[in-house]
């Protein structure tokens, strides 16, 4: 029987500006520093944003290690096997078990529905690194079935330029530590939808696909992607994955990220801030 205590949240549902913080608890940890401020230097406590590995084991075989914030780690683990195209649905999957604070066993449907002989690479993938493993440049981007986007969205400039301020103000634990990578998911109106923060910008994407993945919402081809930090080829790949048509991010993107949203008739807007943007790529979906 399937976990059952993982799911999307309710897409109606509005952001809330005063969040619990006592639920984002066991990713930070406090800590003694000194501070430098006007000229002084001041001991005092300060929080850090928790960095710890997560062993993802297929049938009890550990298959990858990711550096990961902790939290999500079942719809972790699910995302990371959607968007490697390693399942392409969540009827694949029997079970997700949570094994302990840093191991989750996953285990397939039946034999045929998750293919272990293309997991013997039994790579170690860092916070920082979504390829981490690949055997060879043509396994490198996986093939989508959601792309080319075959619904159209519209966005307004203002709705896109107030899309940062939104997901400032429900990211509790980049508030207090600030250094977590997020990503939210938006309606084409600018409506908050739901985030998932991680210190690695590929793992906190892998979260919200796989909560999506798991409540049968793929793809999410009516929805706007917003990256904190800078538009990657591994996450304009895992977005292409879910079908997602339009990605905005407050960074930069790369030019192998622009070539791949290009490739997959994806809208990409970069350097979003509250006044300006650019778009490198699907300016029709831009109003």
């Amino acid at each position: 029987m399937k976990t059952s205590q993982f799911y999307f949240p309710v897409l109606s549902q509005l952001y809330l500006p005063m969040l619990d913080k006592s639920k984002y608890l066991n990713q930070m940890k406090e800590i003694n520093i000194f501070r430098y401020k006007a000229g002084s230097v001041q001991e005092c406590t300060d929080f850090a944003a928790v960095e710890s590995p997560l062993q993802i084991n297929i049938l009890g075989k550990a298959m990858s290690v990711t550096m990961r914030t902790p939290g999500d780690d079942i719809a972790l683990a699910l995302g990371f096997l959607f968007s490697e195209g390693l399942i392409s649905d969540y009827n694949a999957i029997a079970d997700c078990v949570q094994i302990d604070d840093n191991t989750v066993n996953i285990l397939p449907e039946d034999e045929n529905s998750l293919p272990i002989s293309n997991l013997e690479r039994n790579f170690y993938a860092t916070s920082s690194c979504g390829v981490c493993g690949k055997t060879s440049v043509d396994t490198i981007a996986a093939l989508s079935r959601y792309v080319p986007p075959t619904k159209e969205i519209h966005v307004s400039t203002d709705t896109l330029t107030g899309l940062q301020e939104k997901l400032l103000s429900v990211q509790a634990t980049f508030e207090v530590t600030g250094g977590l990578h997020a990503c939210a998911l938006f309606s084409p109106e600018g409506k908050y939808l739901y985030h998932s923060e991680d210190v690695g910008r590929h793992n906190a994407l892998d979260k919200l696909i796989g909560h999506a993945l798991m409540a049968d919402r793929l793809p999410l081809d009516e929805h706007i992607l917003l990256l904190s930090g800078r538009a990657s080829f591994e996450l304009v790949q895992k977005a292409s994955m879910a079908g997602i048509p339009l990605i905005a991010a407050v960074g930069a993107p790369s030019s192998l990220a622009i070539d791949l949203a290009i490739a997959n008739g994806l809208s990409l807007v970069g350097f979003l801030k509250k006044t300006s943007f650019n778009i490198y790529c699907g300016k029709h979906r831009v109003e």
